[in-house]
């Protein structure tokens, strides 16, 4: 039999329970493609599902939603793939019948769920995808801005799409420097917005964004920045730590988009300072596959690209999930697998 080195996660689940091992190798059925895994992304995500605050199935579990590699092997039934193509993963499984799926909507499947959550993952050696989920990637692009593209950049296309970012809007983007947020900060300037954010590092400032300023010092930048006004569009990735504030920061008829729960899952807000201002509350997950497209064409003409701060072996991917928490963390963490 042969082995494959994998990071595995069993009940009770948590960090302290995720083991680097070695694993029975992975086989695939006529729809599916094996992929040599070279890099992946840490996400929050991640840390939930290996917490065992998200679905995870089988168990014991390979996490890792978001990755890519080289074809290894593909099924009998796989057309457009070929070994030792370069792909990254479409994290969502989809069952490609039900009526959202066929509205071009298959991140939010009625019979979906994660990669990585509903099944194992990519911080393995190697990993099997339906073929639907593997998406070919041009040779100049990089792995550390392909492998940031299927979660961490997909996310905040997805949320800025929703919220119909228009030219010479402002947009400020809380927590800029995380993984989607530094996203949100390129994407919303590359679509025409004004982008304030909101961040303690200065480097946000080299990837698009107008001001980079604290939440206390948000409004008086906003209305510099925006003859007096706040802001259209407020994308929100933390939770309840900043909700109630983010939504004080839009001006009337302003949108507030949010894709995230980092620091909880509940939040107040005063109500009447909604529909007094006629304010639209959006939640976004995730994306389509369209959207991940276009963001790799984006990618391939270097017109995004992510902020790598640390990049770690597949042995220290506790380390590397822990580090997500990190005061010091300034950008992006990576897994190198294959490479």
């Amino acid at each position: 039999m042969l082995w494959l080195k994998a990071a595995v996660i069993n009940r009770p689940f948590g960090l302290d329970n995720l083991s680097v091992i070695e694993v029975p190798d992975v086989h695939i059925s006529d729809d599916e493609v094996k992929i040599r895994v070279a890099y992946a992304g840490i996400n929050p995500v991640d840390y939930f599902i290996i917490s065992g605050l998200r679905s995870i199935n089988p168990v014991p579990h390979i996490p890792g939603t978001e990755f890519g590699g080289y074809v290894e092997e593909v099924g009998s039934k796989v057309k457009g793939l070929s070994k030792n193509d370069r792909v990254i993963v479409y994290p969502r499984v989809f069952d490609g019948v039900c009526d959202l799926c066929l509205s071009g909507k298959e991140h939010l499947c009625r019979n979906g769920g994660l990669i990585g959550g509903i099944t194992n993952g990519g911080f393995a050696e190697y990993a099997v995808v339906k073929y639907q989920n593997a998406m070919k990637i041009p040779n100049n692009l990089n792995w550390e801005s392909a492998v940031s593209i299927p979660v961490a950049a997909l996310t905040a296309f997805h949320a800025l799409m929703e919220a119909n970012i228009k030219p010479g809007e402002t947009v400020l983007v809380v927590g800029a420097s995380g993984n989607t947020g530094q996203f949100a900060v390129q994407l919303a300037k590359k679509m025409g917005a004004k982008v304030i954010a909101i961040s303690s590092k200065p480097w946000v400032k080299n990837i698009g964004a107008d001001e980079v300023v604290s939440l206390n010092q948000a409004i008086n930048a906003l209305q510099r920045v925006n003859n007096g006004r706040l802001a259209d569009v407020v994308v929100d990735s933390i939770g309840s730590k900043t909700v109630e504030r983010s939504i004080k920061l839009l001006d009337t008829g302003g949108r507030f988009v949010t894709f995230g729960a980092l620091t909880g899952i509940t939040a107040k807000m005063t109500i009447s300072e909604v529909y007094l201002k006629e304010i639209k509350i959006i939640g976004a997950t995730g994306g389509t596959r369209k959207e991940m497209l276009r963001l790799i064409d984006m990618a391939s003409r270097n017109e995004i690209k992510p902020v790598i701060w640390r990049t770690f072996n597949l042995d220290n991917i506790k380390t590397a999930i822990s580090s997500l928490f990190s005061r010091e963390r300034n950008g992006r963490i990576l897994v190198k697998i294959a490479g």
